[in-house]
């Protein structure tokens, strides 16, 4: 039984579907030289707002590149930099086994704040985004969540009222975000609950 209510479903990419793992780049950076990948995520972490307006599409790929290569030293070229950058995610099989069966009664939409870097060189090569209608991405959209402007780019593209949008994200300021506009919207904690949140919407 599917819940007419909702005709579309919103997934996060980073943590629902693909877990994000800092601590691979850490390691690798590390043997390198000792402690050069704690440097590395202190100076990322405390200068998020770098990261962010990298995500919004405000800093070019190259700028981005050369400013975290200058914090750890230039001890690597630029090519390694995008294949350590990058090579943090896995798939959540789970959750993503439950794409195909939604597909079947929903459109499917994906809602990410993701970097061009990590698009290209981390996951844009997963077969199961065949199964999305759209990805509407930070980077290319020129906003965040939990930035309205990039919910409304989900509606654009799903030509649909915004009470019919159900969303899936793991951090909480984003799904009261989505709220706040009117669409349903659950915190991500895993794939059993998740199905839970399912259930008792009704949508499987």
């Amino acid at each position: 039984m599917t819940n007419k209510k909702y005709s579309a479903i919103v997934f996060d990419l980073g943590n629902v579907l693909i877990p994000v793992d800092y601590d691979i780049l850490i390691n690798k950076l590390n043997r390198l030289e000792e402690c050069l990948g704690e440097r590395f995520i202190e100076y990322y972490r405390s200068h998020y707002s770098v990261h962010r307006d990298f995500e919004r599409g405000k800093i070019p790929e190259d700028v981005f590149i050369d400013q975290m290569l200058k914090v750890i030293d230039n001890k690597i070229d630029a090519e390694t930099f995008l294949k350590y950058y990058s090579d943090i995610f896995t798939v959540n099989e789970e959750v993503v086994s439950l794409l195909p069966k939604l597909k079947k009664n929903y459109k499917l939409f994906l809602l990410s704040n993701t970097d061009s870097i990590h698009q290209k060189y981390g996951w844009q090569k997963y077969e199961f985004l065949k199964y999305f209608d759209k990805l509407i991405l930070s980077h290319e959209v020129g906003a965040v969540k939990p930035e309205e402007k990039i919910y409304r780019a989900v509606e654009a593209a799903s030509s649909l009222p915004s009470e019919e949008h159900f969303f899936i994200d793991d951090i909480r300021e984003y799904v009261d975000a989505a709220k706040i506009i009117g669409w349903e919207a659950v915190q991500f904690t895993g794939y059993e609950a998740l199905i839970n949140d399912f259930h008792q919407h009704q949508i499987i």
